[in-house]
């Protein structure tokens, strides 16, 4: 009899046992099962978005939208960071009795203005200064002390950089030794600053990413970059035009970006136009955000939109949402 109840009670401990594992075993999976929908199902582009301000350069010229409220427009749009145009503001200080304080004053109340909209200050296309690639070293010089009030503009605002055009002759081994030369004279300045000077292709041997290159190479300083636009690849246009006119003649664009992004201190996403799908109609967008992305940058990407079809407000969505769902989508 009690070796009848021994059996029973070592048959209750092994059920009782077996009972207890499929249980801890059962709740194992469960957390694990629970800890893969917790996962992320979403991920976040390599890149933040800005505003680049020529974006609304019709906005403002027409005076529906005044400058002053760019980075008001900007949040509105959804966007972190924000791109100034330095001739939009000409009005603003350059007739008046003293333009000195009234730069000052605009550069207050701007700085005022992002900071109440929460947006970065992030640079200044500088316009109208003089070209920094002219042969005669007065007039080259000279160009450099024009720019170096946007330089302090800069710092003020807390940009990080100034965007510069290099302009001037068009012998491309005079140009590569006077770009260097402006650029070398303007970034010295600049670094006492904590500011960076960088070259957009803007037309002409600017754009050139070969040309350029050579010359970030000679210039070899920290604070002297490239700004990547992705449409500006026109190198010589009919009769001779800086701007408007038909372009001849132009530079590979990947090919560009891909040479100039190892200097890159920001990104230009030019738009012009879009098909039903959202597509840019002239530029793949998502070769170009493949070429920034294998460079290893990772800083802002601006929108410029600079098309006819669209109003400007709904080129900006188009061009951010096209870049925010590309940008997902190569994560």
């Amino acid at each position: 009899m009690h070796k009848t109840i021994f059996k029973g009670l070592l048959c209750i401990l092994i059920i009782s046992s077996c009972k207890n594992k499929t249980t801890e075993n059962t709740t194992s999976v469960e957390k694990e099962e629970e800890k893969v929908i917790e996962k992320p199902t979403t991920s976040e582009p390599f890149f933040e978005l800005s505003l680049a301000q020529w974006s609304l350069h019709r906005e403002i010229q027409s005076g529906k939208l005044d400058p002053i409220d760019f980075a008001e427009k900007a949040r509105e749009l959804g966007f972190t960071g924000i791109e100034y145009v330095s001739q939009l503001y000409t009005g603003k200080y350059k007739d008046a009795k003293n333009p000195e304080t009234a730069l000052q004053q605009l550069l207050d109340s701007l700085k005022s203005k992002s900071e109440k909209h929460n947006v970065q200050n992030l640079l200044i296309m500088v316009d109208g200064e003089g070209d920094l690639a002219v042969l005669d070293e007065k007039e080259r010089n000279q160009t450099v002390e024009n720019h170096k009030k946007w330089v302090d503009a800069a710092q003020f605002l807390g940009c990080h950089s100034i965007r510069v055009n290099l302009f001037g002759t068009n012998d491309p081994e005079k140009w590569v030794e006077v770009a260097t030369d402006g650029l070398t004279k303007l970034s010295d300045y600049a670094a006492t600053k904590g500011v960076n000077v960088i070259v957009e292709n803007h037309g002409y041997l600017s754009s050139d990413a070969s040309l350029l290159v050579k010359v970030m190479q000679k210039v070899n300083k920290p604070n002297c970059g490239t700004l990547p636009d992705f449409g500006n690849f026109c190198l010589e246009r009919e009769g001779g035009e800086r701007w408007g006119a038909k372009c001849v003649k132009e530079y590979p664009k990947y090919k560009g970006i891909e040479e100039m992004m190892p200097f890159a201190k920001g990104v230009s996403a030019k738009s012009y136009d879009f098909d039903a799908n959202g597509n840019e109609t002239t530029i793949d967008y998502k070769k170009m955000l493949e070429i920034v992305k294998a460079s290893g940058y990772q800083g802002y990407i601006g929108v410029e939109y600079e098309g006819e079809r669209m109003s400007e407000i709904e080129g900006v969505i188009a061009t951010r949402d096209l870049l925010l769902n590309l940008g997902k989508q190569l994560n």
